[in-house]
């Protein structure tokens, strides 16, 4: 898997704990993972939050700008957003 098909970042859960979320296009769809500390294993983070989607979204635009990514990604992953949050306006 090359770096184009894969993002990384790093948040705070609500209790304040320090976590790692990547995501991963595989197939036709971004998979979430999740890790507390540097060297744990990936664990597979199936209902990521809006704010996590919109990280992602971020990402995968600015890979676009550096032609990282094909320009269709974008709206495709903004489609999938709004499929699953229809009711937040923050895409």
């Amino acid at each position: 898997m090359g770096q184009k098909s894969e993002i990384t970042w790093k948040r705070r859960t609500d209790e304040g704990e320090k976590l790692e979320v990547n995501a991963r296009f595989i197939g036709a769809e971004w998979r979430f993972y999740q890790r507390n500390r540097r060297f744990d294993q990936w664990q597979v983070f199936p209902e990521p939050p809006l704010e996590d989607w919109l990280t992602l979204l971020d990402g995968v635009e600015r890979r676009i700008q550096r032609r990282l990514l094909k320009p269709e990604e974008a709206p495709r992953l903004r489609k999938r957003i709004k499929e699953m949050f229809p009711n937040s306006d923050g895409y």
